[in-house]
């Protein structure tokens, strides 16, 4: 794959489904007009699919419970996401919305007429509310509490998440707004009679804190009501015929939410008396959820968990409690990884990532779509393991470039730290690969998908033996006589970048050049600048500042001799462009060969969801250094 293969990528986003009517969105990267183009897709169960609408950007079907209506979001050039709906038989697409920041994703009720969302509402005169004022021009923000601001959408406290409900099938519809106030709202269901809207908020409809419940709004207007306490936060729930509800939650205190297993929780649900408290489902340490919707069946729950580098549609029985992981049934997505999900009448679908591949639409009898098709030049993964210095087993993949070699090594540090490399497709092993690279990836103690203490084992040890478990990787891969183990670089983002920093710092001598991109470089400033860094620097690394410098790659630049490449975006509210700057200051200062790329409006998600052309220069300016280093 080249970087100009971005734009042949058509990758599908979320499946809906009714009976026989599956409907899909799919979006691809488009390089000429520089934005992401697509629309919904009918996928029959045999046959190619088909076109089912025609605008530019149309995501997030969702299919009415009676199967009449779909609903969706459309953006017009320039324009924020709006609510439409049209029948399934085919038809003009209604617009439901024209809210000035855009809708969310919509909602059913069960008598398929009403629709929730959360739409984020700005304050009078602030985000285009006054006509002829610009951004520029508006009056300051009094800021009062740490969350505030959140990379990828700017200032939250003065356009905070709202419920809405309109009526589908009016002739005139009028969203009408049922939350207000200082609180996140988030993934609305509705109760089985229709009467209330269930949505995660925060704790005490208070601005501040990580913990979030669950909370019942009427849906005809009144206040929101507690009806689940949770043990650390509650997420996408699923209210039950039999008066229980399901959740996805975490369980932890204070700021201590790094590094949790999401699980599975049921409580019972009691609008008219005292909030209950869910038991958990699924076992704490085996089992970590991907944040998505669950979605109850006949046979039991079905959830999408993080297993060694896959991400794996399985199912939990009904009486489930405390369940491990091998005592979840595997539905599809061994090897791959699952992005979206459905079931309905006893049919599963899924969009499915694998290493050559995206995404398809996938059943567990087969593959139903061929959306990308076949990329020029995709090279598989292989699985390689090794042992730390501590005797700890670690597991990662090599992908190697045709040809016999030995290659030039790139070792391609994911972020997180809690997140994980595997089964999916990733863009950058493909290009790297095909540019002849061999690509290493690993899972060092820290990530995901492989127990909850293997997630909280660098918790106050950042550098430690998450290194240790690269390194061993590293070594590995280096014993095979496709790979060069004197042309050897090392990159990655975020956590990663961290990691490259770090490396350079303590094992620069393995390497010829890093690129450090989005980087956390110092634990102290980030606490101030990030988005999250009021509670995410101390709940990783304690709140002493020694410890805090002594686990920053930037308290150990001098150490740091190789070429170096800072990379960064000048919109990135997770990891401040002070990050970057602090660092490419230092290396400059020490005589180091650095240099310093800033990519303009962008955020900390460049990589894989900013402006294609932008992603395309990233890859040529990726290529142009490893082509300067490790030639």
């Amino acid at each position: 794959m080249r970087p100009e293969d971005l734009s042949l990528l058509n990758v599908p986003g979320s499946v809906t489904l009714h009976d026989d009517l599956l409907l899909v969105d799919v979006a691809r990267p488009d390089l000429e007009s520089d934005t992401y183009r697509g629309g919904l897709w009918r996928v029959p169960q045999d046959g190619p699919p088909v076109r089912f609408t025609f605008g530019d950007r149309d995501t997030a079907p969702r299919i009415s419970p009676d199967g009449a209506w779909v609903a969706f979001l459309r953006a017009s050039d320039g324009g924020k996401p709006q609510l439409h709906v049209m029948p399934t038989g085919g038809g003009e697409a209604r617009p439901l919305t024209d809210l000035p920041l855009g809708a969310g994703v919509p909602v059913w009720a069960p008598d398929s007429s009403r629709i929730a969302f959360v739409a984020r509402v700005p304050e009078e005169g602030r985000y285009g509310t006054e006509e002829g004022t610009s951004a520029a021009a508006e009056a300051p923000r009094r800021i009062t509490g740490f969350r505030y601001r959140h990379d990828g959408v700017g200032f939250t406290l003065d356009r905070r998440p709202s419920l809405f409900v309109v009526n589908a099938l009016a002739d005139v519809p009028q969203p009408v707004r049922l939350t207000e106030g200082p609180y996140e709202v988030a993934t609305p269901a509705w109760t089985p009679d229709g009467e209330h809207v269930l949505i995660s908020a925060s704790r005490d409809l208070d601005e501040e804190g990580l913990h979030t419940d669950l909370y019942a709004v009427p849906a005809g207007g009144g206040a929101p009501i507690l009806v689940v306490r949770s043990a650390g936060s509650a997420e996408h729930p699923v209210a039950l015929p039999d008066g229980d509800v399901l959740y996805l939650g975490e369980a932890f205190s204070g700021i201590h939410a790094v590094a949790r297993n999401t699980g599975l929780y049921r409580a019972p649900l009691r609008i008219d008396g005292e909030p209950s408290t869910g038991v958990r489902l699924t076992e704490e340490e085996s089992v970590g959820i991907e944040p998505m919707p669950v979605v109850p069946t006949e046979n039991g729950i079905l959830v999408t968990v993080r297993v060694r580098g896959a991400v794996e549609l399985r199912l939990v029985p009904a009486d489930a409690l405390d369940a491990p992981l091998d005592k979840l049934t595997l539905v599809l997505g061994e090897r791959a990884s699952v992005k979206s999900f459905a079931s309905h009448n006893g049919r599963i679908v899924a969009v499915s990532s694998t290493p050559q591949s995206p995404g398809e639409v996938v059943t567990p009898d087969g593959t139903l779509t061929a959306f990308t098709g076949p990329l020029p030049g995709v090279r598989p993964l292989q699985e390689i393991t090794a042992v730390s210095a501590d005797g700890y087993p670690v597991h990662g993949w090599l992908a190697l470039p045709e040809g016999e070699g030995p290659h030039p090594v790139l070792l391609n540090i994911h972020g997180g730290p809690f997140a994980q490399h595997g089964w999916g497709f990733l863009d950058e092993t493909q290009v790297y690969a095909a540019a002849g690279y061999a690509v290493i990836q690993a899972n060092p103690r820290g990530s995901a998908g492989y127990g909850q203490a293997h997630g909280q084992a660098v918790i106050g040890g950042f550098g430690t033996v998450d290194a240790d478990d690269i390194i061993a990787l590293l070594d590995a891969a280096l014993e095979r006589p496709e790979c060069d183990a004197e042309r050897v670089g090392v990159m990655g983002g975020s956590y990663g970048g961290f990691m490259t920093s770090w490396l350079a710092a303590h094992h620069g001598s393995r390497f010829k050049a890093a690129w450090s991109e989005r980087a956390v470089n110092a634990w102290d400033s980030f606490t101030g600048s990030s988005d999250i860094g009021w509670f995410f620097a101390n709940a990783y690394c304690g709140p002493d500042i020694e410890a805090q410098r002594a686990m920053s790659p930037l308290y150990h630049a001098d150490r740091i001799n190789l070429p170096f490449a800072v990379v960064h975006s000048e919109e990135d509210w997770r990891c401040p462009v002070e990050q970057a700057q602090r660092m490419f200051v230092a290396l400059r200062h020490n005589g180091v060969p650095a240099e310093f790329l800033l990519f303009p409006g962008e955020g900390h998600e460049l990589s894989r969801s900013g402006r294609p052309k932008h992603r395309f220069q990233r890859f040529e300016a990726v290529l142009e250094w490893w082509s300067r280093h490790l030639s």
